[in-house]
């Protein structure tokens, strides 16, 4: 009796001993030999195998997608590791340590390559747009491995549009948006669905194609959705608000926003950024008087705020413009316009010392010098603004 068990027992490792010779694969034994040996091509050809006769193995996937990574091939490698885990859990943390390890990796070059790029754009536009492309695959392929990293989206998108393509980086920019929220994927945004609009409407004054006008108006309605979201997040944001208030001006919706930013100005009145909106939304109405009110407002709020300076001197001029031609009109010389440009004066002059070198605001100077006699002071206004212009060329 126990010699047949003794006998049972012989049989059944000995059944054990060639189930395990016949579970075990060859092509993955190979495979890991190769891997060890860095022959990669080798190691990907008995795998490839392996998956043909066993599309079930998780192992050999996972092998295959280690080895398409150590030959960067990534999407292969992204790929073949997807499959490995919708068969089985097994190896998942082995991969997603390893994509984590190549997303830095993919990031870190994409980082390298967008400041190369940024470089050679000075020197060599030829150069600059090979490296803002590698930039952008570097991204790309980051995205593949992880597509919950924000940051990847938002390089992705800024490299995009530091390449001069906008319509590339509006995906990247909606993702970082649905992501967090994020201020800049707003801005951005924002800020290409405005310019589209643009240049829309730029090209309705020639084509006259009322089909140019009608996308115009759909982009700055996308703009007014987009923003008012962000407002709510970003409610003290100046690029923000300024955007928001150009496109309601755009759409013709002027007293819609006039009302909104009437109540940001009321609930917080220091607010600069919704006085100077708000302004910026009543001089687009030309209610001059109301504009450089809230100008001014914001000015007290902030005696350095660039933009409220220049607007308030540009309401000046736009109402005392106004009355020089109403003036001309009804040949009334009793009208009085110039004063509406002395009151200019003081903010472009103070303003021309913040911003030395902008050529707009030293041109807007001289056209006030002009009005005012002033003939050598809008002829040193106009030089500068000419030297300024040479110089940037």
């Amino acid at each position: 009796m126990r010699n047949s068990n003794l006998i049972k027992a012989i049989f059944l490792l000995l059944g054990l001993s060639f189930m395990g010779l016949e579970c075990a694969s060859t092509n993955i034994t190979s495979a890991k030999l190769y891997i060890q040996q860095k022959n990669y091509d080798k190691a990907i050809d008995v795998l490839q195998k392996e998956v043909q006769t066993n599309p079930k193995s998780d192992e050999a996937y996972y092998y295959l997608g280690y080895v398409y990574g150590e030959k960067e091939m990534f999407d292969k490698m992204n790929d073949a590791y997807n499959k490995s885990l919708s068969i089985s859990k097994k190896y998942d943390k082995e991969i997603n340590d390893s994509k984590k390890y190549y997303w830095a990796q993919l990031f870190n070059k994409g980082v390298k390559y967008y400041q190369a790029a940024n470089e050679a754009v000075k020197t060599n536009k030829d150069s600059s747009k090979v490296l803002y492309d590698k930039s952008i695959n570097s991204f790309k392929l980051a995205v593949q491995l992880e597509p919950d990293s924000a940051d990847t989206y938002k390089n992705l998108a800024f490299v995009y549009m530091s390449n001069g393509d906008n319509d590339n980086a509006i995906e990247p920019l909606k993702t970082l948006i649905d992501k967090q929220n994020s201020l800049d994927g707003y801005k951005f945004l924002g800020e290409i669905y405005y310019a589209k609009g643009q240049n829309l409407g730029s090209k309705f004054e020639s084509s006259h194609n009322a089909q140019d006008s009608i996308k115009a108006m759909d982009y700055y309605n996308q703009v007014i959705t987009l923003l008012e979201k962000g407002r709510k997040f970003y409610p003290d944001n100046s690029d923000l608000l300024l955007t928001l208030s150009n496109a309601y001006i755009s759409a013709h919706k002027i007293d819609v926003a006039i009302n909104a930013f009437k109540e940001g100005v009321e609930k917080d009145p220091n607010n600069k950024f919704y006085r100077y909106n708000y302004g910026v939304l009543l001089l687009g109405k030309k209610d001059y008087q109301g504009a450089i009110l809230q100008f001014e407002k914001a000015i007290d709020i902030d005696p350095e705020y660039e933009n409220a300076l220049y607007n308030i001197a540009v309401a000046y001029v736009k109402w005392g413009a106004d009355l020089a031609k109403e003036s001309n009109d009804k040949e009334d010389t009793t009208i009085a316009y110039k004063p509406k440009f002395q009151s200019a004066l003081p903010y472009l002059e103070k303003l021309v010392q913040i911003r030395e070198d902008d050529a707009q605001t030293w041109e807007l100077l001289g056209k006030v010098y002009t009005v005012l006699n002033m003939k050598d002071d809008a002829e040193n206004a106009f030089s500068k603004a000419d030297k300024i212009r040479k110089g940037s060329q």
